[in-house]
Formats: C-alpha cells, sequence, structure tokens
C-alpha cells in the first residue's frame, strides 16, 4: 500500500523526469521541502514559475536572457570580430566562467542528427551565416561538444563558411571525446580556448 499522500506522488514523479534526479533523490528532495519553512517552498515555486517566464533567447545569439538581447550582444566591449558557436546557450556560462574569452557567442539550439531527424533547418546555423556575413566577423570559433553529432555540426558549419573566407577555428584537444563543453573543467576549458586550432 502506498501511504504517500497524492501530491507528494505527483512531485516525485516530475521530480523524477529532470536529469540527474532518480527516485532517490526526488525523495530527499520532497522530504527537505516538506521541512522547510512554507514561505521557503513558496519561494522556490515562485522562481521556477519565473524561469519559463522571464528567460527568453536573445534575438541575435540565442543565449538565455531576460531581454531582447543579452548582456554580450548589448556590451560594446566585446571583441566583434569573433564569434564562439556552442550547441546549446548554457555551455556559454561555462566558456565565460574561464575569463580567456572576450568576442561574441552564437547558441546553435542543438546538433545535427538525422537519426533523430534534426537538420541544418531545425538549428540557428542561417542565423549564424548572416551574422558572419553581415558583422564582418574575421573568426568563428566553433565549441560543439566533442561528440559525433557536435563534430558532424563542426564540419558542416565550417564547410558552409568556407565560400565566406573567414577563419573557422576548433576548440584544443583536452575535451574528451563524448564530452559536454558546459561540464569541463575551468582550466580545460582555458586551454582549450587558447590552444583552438583551423579546421
Amino acid at each position: 500500500m502506498d501511504l504517500r499522500p497524492p501530491a507528494v506522488r505527483t512531485l516525485l514523479t516530475q521530480l523524477e523526469r529532470l536529469p540527474g534526479i532518480g527516485p532517490r533523490s526526488a525523495r530527499q528532495l520532497v522530504e527537505h521541502l516538506l521541512t522547510v519553512a512554507p514561505d521557503e517552498v513558496a519561494a522556490t515555486a515562485s522562481a521556477l514559475a519565473a524561469l519559463r517566464e522571464s528567460v527568453r533567447h536573445c534575438a541575435t545569439c540565442f543565449m538565455l536572457t531576460d531581454d531582447e538581447q543579452c548582456a554580450v550582444c548589448s556590451d560594446p566591449g566585446r571583441e566583434r570580430g569573433v564569434v564562439l558557436v556552442v550547441e546549446e546557450p548554457t555551455a556559454v556560462w561555462a566558456v565565460e566562467g574561464t575569463g580567456e574569452y572576450h568576442g561574441l557567442y552564437h547558441a546553435l539550439l542543438g546538433h545535427l542528427s538525422p537519426l533523430h531527424g534534426v537538420g541544418p533547418g531545425d538549428l540557428t546555423i542561417e542565423q549564424l551565416l548572416r551574422r558572419v556575413h553581415d558583422q564582418g566577423v574575421q573568426e568563428v570559433v566553433l565549441a560543439t561538444n566533442p561528440t559525433v553529432e557536435g563534430e558532424t555540426t563542426a564540419l558542416y558549419i565550417a564547410r558552409r563558411l568556407q565560400p565566406v573566407g573567414v577563419e573557422v577555428t576548433r576548440l584544443a584537444s583536452g575535451i574528451p571525446v563524448g564530452g559536454e563543453v558546459a561540464s569541463v573543467d575551468q582550466v580545460t576549458l582555458a586551454q582549450a580556448l587558447q590552444l583552438r586550432r583551423k579546421v
């Protein structure tokens, strides 16, 4: 017999759907929420609701922001001739944390995956190509994840940029194959930025 109230069961089900949260972690989170002050639970719920209501993609680079343009795109001090391309906008947080990169960003919102029906039209590749052409970008740094899909995406973008004449580089080694840029430690990521290579 399941003695958990329906509200607890519902929350456990929702939490277990989150990446990295299994049944045990979900149970611990629910137990914590049941023991803290009600206003703390309300603050957490409010923050979750605000996340989806206020956070959106930057109109230019597709990073996450609560404004029309993100802080990087609207910063006149950024190096405008370099654009670093990532698969997901959250990877930018790791790159920015290194303090080694001072250019602009572009988030693809995924990677090419023909097996899952994700083609070039499902990503922001055309917007990237327009930015490179219209804004006089001199270097595009491909920081897609070192996975089969990430490498395929990087090669596709490099080929599309070839006629434009822009320098295309790739992050250096140090990021493990099959890993994700967002999960690499900052020292390794900083070194990969410094030692990036031409594609």
